[in-house]
Protein backbone atom coordinates (compact mmCIF):
# COMPACT_ATOMS: atom_id res chain seq x y z
CA UNK A 1 0.00 0.00 0.00
CA UNK A 2 2.54 2.32 -1.38
CA UNK A 3 1.85 5.91 -3.02
CA UNK A 4 3.75 6.71 -6.20
CA UNK A 5 4.13 10.45 -6.69
CA UNK A 6 3.51 12.16 -3.62
CA UNK A 7 1.83 15.96 -3.84
CA UNK A 8 3.93 18.12 -0.77
CA UNK A 9 0.70 20.11 0.38
CA UNK A 10 -2.67 18.62 0.51
CA UNK A 11 -6.16 19.84 1.23
CA UNK A 12 -9.37 17.77 2.84
CA UNK A 13 -12.69 18.90 3.40
CA UNK A 14 -13.79 17.10 6.79
CA UNK A 15 -17.23 16.64 5.68
CA UNK A 16 -20.11 14.03 6.90
CA UNK A 17 -19.58 13.67 10.50
CA UNK A 18 -22.74 13.88 11.55
CA UNK A 19 -24.30 11.59 8.62
CA UNK A 20 -21.84 9.05 10.55
CA UNK A 21 -23.29 9.54 13.97
CA UNK A 22 -27.15 9.90 12.44
CA UNK A 23 -26.47 6.25 11.07
CA UNK A 24 -25.54 4.70 14.12
CA UNK A 25 -28.41 6.34 15.84
CA UNK A 26 -26.16 8.70 18.10
CA UNK A 27 -27.75 12.38 18.03
CA UNK A 28 -26.03 13.92 15.25
CA UNK A 29 -23.08 16.08 16.72
CA UNK A 30 -21.85 12.85 18.15
CA UNK A 31 -20.10 12.51 15.04
CA UNK A 32 -17.38 15.52 15.97
CA UNK A 33 -15.84 13.21 18.24
CA UNK A 34 -15.37 10.40 15.85
CA UNK A 35 -13.90 12.92 13.44
CA UNK A 36 -11.27 14.55 15.87
CA UNK A 37 -10.06 10.95 16.41
CA UNK A 38 -9.54 10.92 12.70
CA UNK A 39 -7.28 13.65 12.47
CA UNK A 40 -4.92 12.69 15.06
CA UNK A 41 -4.66 9.01 12.94
CA UNK A 42 -4.21 11.59 9.16
CA UNK A 43 -1.73 13.18 10.53
CA UNK A 44 0.39 10.43 10.96
CA UNK A 45 -0.79 8.84 7.78
CA UNK A 46 0.73 12.10 5.76
CA UNK A 47 3.89 11.81 7.52
CA UNK A 48 4.44 8.28 6.59
CA UNK A 49 3.40 9.14 2.53
CA UNK A 50 5.97 11.94 2.99
CA UNK A 51 3.17 15.21 2.71
CA UNK A 52 4.64 17.91 3.95
CA UNK A 53 1.44 20.61 4.34
CA UNK A 54 -1.26 19.15 5.51
CA UNK A 55 -5.04 22.00 5.69
CA UNK A 56 -7.73 20.74 7.09
CA UNK A 57 -11.46 22.99 7.15
CA UNK A 58 -12.29 22.32 10.57
CA UNK A 59 -15.06 24.67 11.24
CA UNK A 60 -16.52 27.11 8.29
CA UNK A 61 -18.36 30.98 8.95
CA UNK A 62 -21.15 28.92 8.29
CA UNK A 63 -20.87 26.72 11.01
CA UNK A 64 -21.28 29.20 13.60
CA UNK A 65 -24.60 29.23 12.47
CA UNK A 66 -25.23 25.75 13.98
CA UNK A 67 -27.81 24.73 16.29
CA UNK A 68 -26.51 25.90 20.06
CA UNK A 69 -26.38 22.08 21.50
CA UNK A 70 -24.20 20.99 18.64
CA UNK A 71 -22.00 24.63 18.77
CA UNK A 72 -20.99 24.09 22.06
CA UNK A 73 -20.28 20.62 21.94
CA UNK A 74 -17.84 21.75 18.58
CA UNK A 75 -16.27 24.10 20.87
CA UNK A 76 -15.64 21.24 23.97
CA UNK A 77 -13.93 19.29 21.16
CA UNK A 78 -12.19 21.79 19.85
CA UNK A 79 -10.99 22.51 23.62
CA UNK A 80 -9.83 18.91 24.69
CA UNK A 81 -7.55 18.58 21.71
CA UNK A 82 -6.20 21.44 21.53
CA UNK A 83 -4.89 20.95 25.01
CA UNK A 84 -4.06 17.48 24.32
CA UNK A 85 -1.88 18.42 21.06
CA UNK A 86 0.07 20.87 23.57
CA UNK A 87 1.95 17.86 24.98
CA UNK A 88 1.79 15.80 21.40
CA UNK A 89 5.41 14.56 21.92
CA UNK A 90 4.93 13.90 17.81
CA UNK A 91 4.92 17.89 17.21
CA UNK A 92 8.74 18.00 18.84
CA UNK A 93 9.65 14.79 17.37
CA UNK A 94 8.39 15.15 13.93
CA UNK A 95 8.79 18.76 13.85
CA UNK A 96 5.01 19.83 13.14
CA UNK A 97 4.18 23.67 13.01
CA UNK A 98 0.48 24.13 13.47
CA UNK A 99 -1.17 26.78 12.01
CA UNK A 100 -4.71 28.44 12.46
CA UNK A 101 -6.03 30.04 9.47
CA UNK A 102 -9.54 32.13 9.42
CA UNK A 103 -11.30 34.48 11.56
CA UNK A 104 -9.96 33.06 15.02
CA UNK A 105 -10.80 35.95 17.15
CA UNK A 106 -14.49 34.51 16.92
CA UNK A 107 -13.79 31.90 19.08
CA UNK A 108 -14.41 32.12 22.75
CA UNK A 109 -10.85 33.29 24.63
CA UNK A 110 -9.93 30.59 26.21
CA UNK A 111 -9.72 28.38 22.61
CA UNK A 112 -8.49 31.92 20.79
CA UNK A 113 -5.21 31.35 23.33
CA UNK A 114 -5.34 27.15 22.98
CA UNK A 115 -4.54 28.40 18.94
CA UNK A 116 -1.94 30.93 19.60
CA UNK A 117 -0.38 29.02 22.11
CA UNK A 118 0.35 26.00 19.94
CA UNK A 119 1.65 28.05 17.20
CA UNK A 120 3.55 30.42 19.62
CA UNK A 121 4.80 26.48 20.85
CA UNK A 122 5.63 25.16 17.18
CA UNK A 123 6.45 28.59 15.16
CA UNK A 124 9.89 27.21 14.92
CA UNK A 125 9.41 23.31 13.71
CA UNK A 126 9.97 23.37 9.79
CA UNK A 127 9.63 19.67 8.89
CA UNK A 128 5.80 19.71 8.85
CA UNK A 129 2.96 22.02 8.56
CA UNK A 130 -0.58 21.12 9.33
CA UNK A 131 -2.94 24.45 9.16
CA UNK A 132 -6.05 24.11 10.62
CA UNK A 133 -8.70 26.16 8.86
CA UNK A 134 -11.26 27.25 11.83
CA UNK A 135 -14.05 30.50 11.15
CA UNK A 136 -12.82 30.00 8.09
CA UNK A 137 -14.25 30.99 4.58
CA UNK A 138 -12.62 31.76 1.33
CA UNK A 139 -14.57 34.59 0.24
CA UNK A 140 -13.82 35.85 4.04
CA UNK A 141 -10.46 35.30 3.20
CA UNK A 142 -10.15 37.84 -0.04
CA UNK A 143 -12.17 40.05 2.05
CA UNK A 144 -10.08 40.20 4.72
CA UNK A 145 -6.69 40.64 2.53
CA UNK A 146 -8.52 43.61 0.31
CA UNK A 147 -8.78 45.47 4.00
CA UNK A 148 -5.54 44.20 4.70
CA UNK A 149 -3.78 45.62 1.02
CA UNK A 150 -6.31 48.79 1.57
CA UNK A 151 -4.82 49.56 5.25
CA UNK A 152 -1.22 49.15 3.04
CA UNK A 153 -2.23 51.75 0.42
CA UNK A 154 -3.28 53.88 2.71
CA UNK A 155 -0.25 54.08 4.98
CA UNK A 156 1.92 54.53 1.92
CA UNK A 157 3.71 51.32 2.28
CA UNK A 158 2.34 49.79 -1.30
CA UNK A 159 1.42 51.42 -4.13
CA UNK A 160 -1.65 50.25 -6.29
CA UNK A 161 0.87 50.01 -9.41
CA UNK A 162 2.27 47.72 -7.78
CA UNK A 163 -0.59 44.78 -7.00
CA UNK A 164 -0.36 42.06 -8.33
CA UNK A 165 -0.75 38.01 -7.74
CA UNK A 166 2.11 37.44 -5.57
CA UNK A 167 1.45 40.61 -3.40
CA UNK A 168 -2.69 40.04 -2.99
CA UNK A 169 -1.21 36.54 -1.88
CA UNK A 170 1.11 37.44 0.66
CA UNK A 171 -2.15 39.49 2.50
CA UNK A 172 -4.20 36.20 2.43
CA UNK A 173 -4.14 33.60 5.37
CA UNK A 174 -1.83 31.68 3.45
CA UNK A 175 -0.25 31.75 0.42
CA UNK A 176 0.18 28.28 0.18
CA UNK A 177 -1.25 26.15 -2.58
CA UNK A 178 -2.26 22.46 -2.69
CA UNK A 179 -1.46 20.42 -5.74
CA UNK A 180 -4.80 17.82 -4.41
CA UNK A 181 -7.85 18.55 -2.54
CA UNK A 182 -9.99 15.77 -0.83
CA UNK A 183 -13.62 16.57 0.35
CA UNK A 184 -15.42 13.20 2.17
CA UNK A 185 -19.09 13.26 2.73
CA UNK A 186 -20.57 12.68 -0.75
CA UNK A 187 -20.72 16.26 -1.78
CA UNK A 188 -19.57 17.61 -4.76
CA UNK A 189 -19.11 21.18 -4.18
CA UNK A 190 -15.74 22.85 -2.91
CA UNK A 191 -17.96 24.89 -0.26
CA UNK A 192 -15.66 28.39 0.08
CA UNK A 193 -12.74 26.19 0.72
CA UNK A 194 -9.24 27.86 -0.31
CA UNK A 195 -11.04 29.55 -3.39
CA UNK A 196 -7.47 31.74 -4.52
CA UNK A 197 -5.01 28.96 -3.16
CA UNK A 198 -6.87 25.97 -5.07
CA UNK A 199 -6.63 27.57 -8.40
CA UNK A 200 -4.85 25.02 -9.94
CA UNK A 201 -5.41 21.92 -7.37
CA UNK A 202 -6.39 18.28 -8.37
CA UNK A 203 -9.95 17.89 -6.89
CA UNK A 204 -11.21 14.16 -5.35
CA UNK A 205 -14.74 13.72 -3.54
CA UNK A 206 -15.34 10.96 -1.91
CA UNK A 207 -18.74 8.91 -1.05
CA UNK A 208 -17.12 8.02 2.65
CA UNK A 209 -17.68 10.01 5.52
CA UNK A 210 -14.87 11.55 7.24
CA UNK A 211 -15.19 9.37 10.32
CA UNK A 212 -15.24 6.22 7.58
CA UNK A 213 -12.07 7.63 6.07
CA UNK A 214 -9.15 5.23 6.11
CA UNK A 215 -5.20 5.45 5.30
CA UNK A 216 -5.89 3.62 1.88
CA UNK A 217 -8.31 6.10 0.74
CA UNK A 218 -5.41 8.40 1.11
CA UNK A 219 -3.06 6.29 -0.58
CA UNK A 220 -5.48 5.64 -3.10
CA UNK A 221 -6.21 9.11 -3.66
CA UNK A 222 -2.26 10.19 -3.88
CA UNK A 223 -1.82 7.40 -6.45
CA UNK A 224 -4.64 8.64 -8.56
CA UNK A 225 -3.16 11.76 -8.40
CA UNK A 226 -0.44 10.27 -9.39
CA UNK A 227 -1.56 9.24 -12.75
CA UNK A 228 -3.12 12.71 -13.55
CA UNK A 229 -1.19 14.88 -15.89
CA UNK A 230 -0.74 18.87 -14.65
CA UNK A 231 -0.31 20.79 -17.58
CA UNK A 232 0.82 24.32 -16.16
Amino acid sequence: MKATKVPSHIGIILDGNRRFSTRLMMKPWMGHEWGAKKVEKVLDWCRELGIRELTLYCFSMQNFNRPKEEFDFLMKVFRENFEKLKTDQRLEQHGIRLNFIGRIHLFPSNIQESMRALMEQTKNHDRHIVNFAMAYGGREEVIDAVKKLGEQIRRGDVKIADINEEVFSKNLYTDHEPELIIRTGGDHRTSNFLIWQSWYSEWFFLEKTWPEFEKEDLVAVVNEFGQRQRRF
